[in-house]
């Protein structure tokens, strides 16, 4: 499975078609039309020209089973997860970042076990972490702050 990044690539909309798709694993198009329009209530058109984007994207295959298709991911969810995020980290101020993850896990529900794996990993990062990190908005030799 290629893991190039694509991702970034994906928009809002096309995230939905494929949230579908890896849940299932495989889905005809009339299964995410289903899922998607009620979900979004968009038009069955829309939704196919969805599809149609991810599969020239590189992040869904087709394959014919009669006169149906069958849609599969190209990419792994948690790998697009991944790029998706670091995509969005790559944007903002290096020395904002922690505060963004605080307000992130405070607008989001996470279950126990979720809570304890971040609380498992900043715990192993704490003894390395840097006392502060410094703002890379603008280069050497200007002046601002965040």
């Amino acid at each position: 499975m290629p893991t190039t990044d694509i991702t970034e690539t994906i928009t809002n909309a096309e995230w939905c078609v494929m949230r579908v798709v890896w849940t299932l694993d495989k889905a005809d198009s009339h299964t995410i039309i289903d899922v998607v329009g009620q979900q979004h209530d968009w038009k069955a058109a829309t939704i196919k020209t969805l599809i149609g984007r991810l599969v020239k994207k590189g992040a869904l295959a087709t394959t014919k089973n009669g006169r149906q298709f069958i849609y599969t991911p190209l990419i792994p969810e948690q790998t697009a997860m991944d790029n998706a995020l670091a995509s969005q980290l790559d944007q903002m101020c290096a020395m904002c970042r922690g505060q963004a993850f605080v307000h992130a896990i405070d607008q989001t529900e996470l279950s126990q076990t979720d809570i304890q794996e971040l609380i498992d990993h900043l715990q192993a990062k704490l003894p390395t972490a840097p006392a502060a990190i410094a703002c890379d908005c603008l280069p050497e030799g200007y002046e601002g702050s965040c």
